[in-house]
């Protein structure tokens, strides 16, 4: 896979599709690897007129790792009141990362989709970089208010737990988070998931990684406020049965970005599960294709 040089570190990245149909930049959660936008998804989203491109953030996968930063104290950077200031890094960076990945692909804008925390990376380039930003689509992700609901004890005991740094355990902890954070509307097949992390595991195992991620999540704060600015046609999709990031998330940010439109899906937790692959690509075809019509 190649690389590009963005905001002064290296991305690694992929395509699907021809580069003259609609660009459609995807952007991954919280230590999560692109790989986690399953090949046949990305194939399902370029057969739909789009151009896709998906790129492992930094510090996981091939993409720049920032391990001289250290372990960050998440416990002392969640305290209500909490000096933020010295976290390794920003969702404000990670936008930058993005919108400086397109320029370096020869793109003035694309349409911007993202999972979890990469659904916060997307708002924030929306906002921060409105003139690279065609569309935005947040999927399962929220706006950081804190009036909100917190994750589900079950969830947040996956999202916190030491990773086991053997293959075979540090495989099958991904894979039980997998079906602990799936929703009971769409579970998952164990061979699939097992499969999946596999690869990831082979290909880069950067348990660490997650903690700066989440650290660079506390510290952006409350984004609603500033998703007023957000002027890009938006689309937020959300399980109702998400038990990492409560629908109320999805909720208030459509309530939070001028126009977007609110996708709830009855019975799907916190992941991009096979069954819904098809439903979900025609739903954010038609919305990039819409978009992309208004500009005309």
């Amino acid at each position: 896979m190649p690389r590009a040089k963005s905001n002064g570190i290296e991305l690694e990245y992929d395509t699907f599709g021809s580069e003259g149909d609609r660009p459609l930049l995807l952007i991954m959660g919280l230590g999560a690897q692109m790989l986690q936008w399953d090949e046949r998804f990305c194939e399902a989203l370029a057969a739909r007129g789009q151009f896709v491109i998906r790129f492992d953030n930094r510090d996981v996968g091939l993409s720049t790792k920032f391990d001289h930063e250290g372990v960050p104290d998440l416990a002392k950077l969640m305290q209500p009141g909490a000096d933020r200031s010295g976290v390794p890094y920003t969702l404000d960076d990670m936008a930058d990362d993005a919108a400086g990945l397109l320029g370096a692909l020869g793109l003035a804008s694309a349409h911007v989709f993202g999972a979890s925390m990469g659904g916060m990376i997307a708002q924030t380039v929306a906002y921060r970089h409105a003139a690279k930003t065609r569309s935005l689509i947040s999927l399962y992700s929220s706006t950081g208010n804190p009036k909100l609901p917190p994750a589900k004890p079950e969830a947040m005991a996956v999202l916190m737990a030491p990773r086991p740094s053997d293959r075979a355990g540090a495989i099958e902890a991904a894979v039980r988070a997998s079906q602990v954070t799936s929703g009971p509307g769409y579970p998952l097949d164990p061979e699939y998931l097992r499969e999946r992390h596999t690869r990831m595991f082979d290909r880069s195992f950067t348990p660490v990684a997650g903690a700066r991620h989440l650290a660079a999540v506390t510290a952006h704060g409350n984004r609603a406020p500033r998703l007023a600015a957000i002027t890009a046609p938006t689309l937020v999709i959300h399980g109702t049965a998400d038990p990492l990031v409560p629908v109320e998330g999805g909720r208030d940010t459509a309530r939070s970005i001028p126009g977007a439109e609110l996708w709830e899906i009855e019975g799907l937790g916190h992941g991009i599960p096979p069954a819904l692959w098809t439903a979900l690509a025609d739903r954010v075809a038609a919305h990039t294709a819409k978009a992309e019509a208004r500009r005309q």
